[in-house]
């Protein structure tokens, strides 16, 4: 990595300095970061590219911006960095009884409110100090775990990527969901009647458009799309204040559908289960407190599977019986 020529020239810390200039994008950024002044963070980076033989991070306009070489250093360094501090801590590290630390887990909005204390709490009894952070998805931010900037990425996960590690937490059902009282719930809920109906849709991180309606389409039959949201609590919430039929996880629905006065419905076509991931990168994979973050996450998530849902207003159609009666 860092020329061996140099070696005798340079001090380890000037690794600690190249994460910091590569994670912060600038020497200002690097600077406060490492507790240093400007000029002394300069001299650093003069001392870096002098080393690697490379400029490290060149001007573009008023941004620096890394080169190749930095590219590729960037994941390289950060992981020398996390082992290092790791073996020089005495007697494994810190007792996980006075480890204080933040975990930044990014989810769909409904497992904060389903979850979140529940999760707190069972961290806690390994982790007292610790604190949960929940970040909502996003549709274009697929490097968050590789930068660090999440700890941990829960959902269906369409975009984790390459190298990212995972495990299945559950497989969610989805079901149908509209304010007591609707008049969707008064006759059998055929895929027309259902159409026919005015929707609220969930369009998340990695979705260009819902399971149902990719199957609804196979049998000629498209909803009535009146709103878009980002998120199942945010459809919960809109049909609760309106006459909109929303589809969203049954977990998060039972969750809120007393409080709200909801009433929930099998699905007039049969929507696969979808496979809910936690997905962490491979430089957490050994550390002792994410793993009772991730093993805490696996342990609250069963509840998120419920039994079989009785259908409401009529008997539940298979997709290929549907396409039959066409």
């Amino acid at each position: 990595m860092l020329q061996l020529h140099k070696m005798n020239s340079l001090d380890l810390n000037l690794l600690a300095a190249l994460d910091a200039l590569l994670g912060a994008g600038s020497v200002a950024g690097a600077a406060q970061r490492m507790h240093l002044s400007a000029p002394a963070m300069s001299h650093t980076l003069a001392r870096i590219r002098d080393a690697l033989g490379d400029p490290i991070l060149v001007r573009a306009g008023r941004k620096l911006i890394p080169t190749p070489r930095a590219d590729a250093l960037r994941e390289p360094v950060r992981r020398l960095i996390a082992e290092a501090r790791m073996l020089m801590q005495p007697d494994g590290g810190v007792p996980l009884a006075r480890v204080e630390r933040e975990f930044t887990v990014r989810a769909p909005e409904g497992m904060g409110i389903v979850y979140g204390a529940t999760l707190l709490a069972a961290l806690r009894k390994d982790i007292p100090l610790a604190r949960l952070r929940f970040v909502p998805e996003s549709n274009s931010d697929a490097m968050a775990l590789r930068e660090g900037r999440i700890d941990l990425d829960v959902g269906t996960l369409f975009d984790k990527g390459p190298e990212v590690l995972s495990s299945l937490l559950y497989e969610q059902r989805i079901v149908g969901v509209v304010r007591a009282e609707h008049e969707l719930l008064k006759a059998r809920i055929t895929p027309k009647r259902f159409a026919a109906q005015q929707h609220v849709a969930v369009i998340q991180r990695g979705m260009a458009k819902e399971t149902v309606d990719r199957l609804l389409a196979e049998i000629g039959v498209a909803r009535q799309i009146a709103l878009t949201v980002p998120s199942g609590y945010g459809a919960l919430m809109a049909v609760a204040r309106s006459a909109l039929v929303a589809c969203v996880p049954e977990s998060l629905a039972r969750t809120v559908a007393d409080g709200l006065g909801l009433e929930i419905f099998k699905l007039p076509v049969a929507v696969p289960a979808e496979r809910v991931l936690q997905a962490w990168h491979p430089r957490d994979d050994a550390d002792p407190a994410h793993r009772i973050l991730r093993t805490c996450v696996a342990s609250v998530s069963k509840d998120a599977s419920f039994g079989p849902l009785a259908a409401r207003g009529g008997e539940m159609v298979s997709h290929r019986a549907l396409l039959a009666r066409r």
